[in-house]
């Protein structure tokens, strides 16, 4: 059953600071998009109990995974009794394990008994195309291959929350294509609550329900994905989604003047404009 995560958390590293509300409906998928040093990996680590935070929760459901108030003691369940899976870039498979006991390592920590578990991953590796590769080793898979059995493996564990961070990202462009795909398939059939880190507009267009861009630590936009890269209000969106906002001038004959050079805004031409510069969001250049 797909539940919900709430998560209000503080993380301070350094003169850096992440203060962030993040809320994932049951079953929804998150995109969480940011330059780097936005703080991603710092929000996902906290999530998924690696980092502990200053002050704040991290709320599953109805368990109570984090707590860290002023005057009470703090709360941080172990990684491992979470329920939430993490996925990276590294698929992290055991190397003296095949790839059907590297899942029902998975299935095994959630309870199951070995012959079981072995039979449900030899499932799993043929929902994910591997069927007939349960013995192969990692060494013996391609980039691609590992990084299925590792979806299947983070999967197969029935995670209430699973933390994909740029899983697509060491892969090459057809395999991380049909990657993309089957984590869409995988995801929509399990109904898993997922926050999904990411630098590239596909996925998030291909996966997500909803975006929310992060710079500086703060979340500085969040709606539907179709918006939030359609609309941009902030440079990265803007340039993740295959738009530019520049800083220029409009002159009275309606010409602009963007670093010194002229450019003429055609009749129809669509432009963003910006809010003023005491109401719109940090990072975003305006036509003055």
């Amino acid at each position: 059953m797909s539940v919900p995560l709430d998560a209000r958390l503080l993380v301070r590293r350094g003169e850096f600071a992440l203060d962030v509300t993040v809320a994932v409906a049951a079953g929804e998928v998150l995109a969480l998009l940011g330059p780097n040093g936005s703080g991603k990996s710092t929000l996902l680590g906290a999530l998924a109990g690696l980092v502990r935070p200053e002050r704040g929760h991290v709320r599953v459901g109805e368990r109570m995974l984090t707590s860290c108030e002023p005057g009470r003691p703090a709360l941080l369940v172990p990684p491992e009794r979470r329920r939430v899976g993490l996925l990276g870039q590294d698929p992290l498979l055991f190397p003296h394990l095949d790839a059907a006991q590297n899942i029902a390592f998975g299935l095994r920590s959630i309870g199951i008994p070995r012959a079981d578990a072995l039979a449900e991953a030899a499932e799993w590796l043929a929902a994910v195309g591997l069927g007939g590769l349960e013995r192969r080793r990692p060494a013996a898979l391609s980039g691609g291959q590992q990084q299925r059995v590792a979806i299947a493996r983070a999967l197969a564990a029935r995670p209430d929350v699973l933390l994909l961070d740029e899983p697509m990202a060491a892969l090459d462009i057809e395999t991380a294509g049909q990657t993309r795909e089957l984590l869409a398939e995988r995801m929509r059939a399990g109904g898993t609550t997922t926050v999904l880190v990411t630098h590239d507009a596909t996925d998030a267009l291909a996966l997500a329900d909803r975006t929310a861009v992060l710079h500086g630590g703060h979340i500085v936009d969040e709606g539907s994905t179709a918006r939030v890269l359609g609309e941009p209000t902030t440079t990265f969106a803007a340039t993740l989604g295959g738009s530019g906002l520049l800083l220029g001038t409009v002159r009275e004959d309606g010409s602009v003047l963007v670093d010194g050079a002229e450019a003429r805004l055609v009749p129809g031409t669509r432009v963003w404009v910006s809010a003023p510069p005491a109401t719109r969001p940090p990072d975003v250049p305006h036509l003055s």
